[in-house]
């Protein structure tokens, strides 16, 4: 038996006596422990299971960029990012582009944007058109009711797409989201927005205009999004496929 095949062997029988994600979890444990770590191996990882929460925030910062490969460089490297994050945020309060009363995640998007020479306008999603797409294959009635009530110009784009659903789902949730977001995969955000609508069809199909599909959706109940997340990555590989992880 190959290596492959006994590795998969021991993750459907951890999933089977209740241990789901402990062969995972051993499988990043691996990868971690490497001099250089490889970035597309974590990247594939990320892609295919949820990170384990103790190693969520180093996995995230070596996808992002924010830490190289190499271990010995981390504390270093972490010294002149705190500078920099200082650095961005003083020049965005002399700039009076943020204020004490501008929320975090605000702030967070404008320090992404100056460092990316965005600043004055923000860049263009073109998932709207995906999430189009992949709502008429899933349930095409429920698209022709959006249309009819003039709503599918007016979902709340800006909070799926460009706040990828902070201040809508949970952190619980999010994590899972933005794993595959950080691992570069941002088309898991059109299928978060599209389990959305069919985990909720009968309400939004017994609302008749615009600014009431559009009021419930920014508030959608929270109860239901660890469900809404699981369908959505499972929608996300029936249509995209699964990648392929190897340690």
């Amino acid at each position: 038996m190959t290596e492959d095949s006994q590795r998969n062997f021991r993750s459907v029988y951890y999933e089977k006596v209740g241990f789901r994600g402990v062969e995972e979890k051993k499988s990043l444990e691996i990868l971690l422990k490497d001099d250089r770590l490889d970035v597309e191996k974590l990247c594939t990882f990320s892609q295919r299971f949820p990170l384990p929460s103790m190693y969520r925030a180093l996995v995230w910062k070596v996808l992002l960029g924010i830490l190289p490969p190499h271990h010995e460089s981390h504390a270093q490297v972490m010294t002149y990012r705190k500078e920099q994050y200082s650095d961005v945020l003083h020049a965005l309060e002399v700039i009076r582009f943020i204020s004490d009363a501008t929320p975090q995640v605000e702030v967070y998007l404008h320090m992404h944007r100056l460092e990316s020479g965005k600043l004055p306008r923000s860049p263009s999603f073109p998932l709207p058109k995906a999430f189009e797409q992949y709502l008429n294959l899933e349930d095409s009635r429920l698209l022709s009711h959006l249309k009819t009530c003039s709503a599918v110009s007016r979902l709340p784009y800006d909070l799926w797409f460009k706040r990828c659903f902070a201040g809508c789902l949970p952190e619980s949730s999010l994590q899972r989201v933005w794993d595959k977001v950080v691992s570069g995969s941002c088309k898991i955000l059109v299928f978060v927005a599209v389990e959305i609508l069919l985990t909720f069809k009968i309400k939004v199909m017994a609302l008749n205009s615009a600014e009431k599909i559009t009021k419930f959706l920014e508030n959608i109940p929270q109860d239901s999004s660890d469900a809404i997340v699981s369908k959505a990555i499972d929608l996300w590989h029936k249509h995209c496929g699964t990648p392929v992880h190897s340690a």
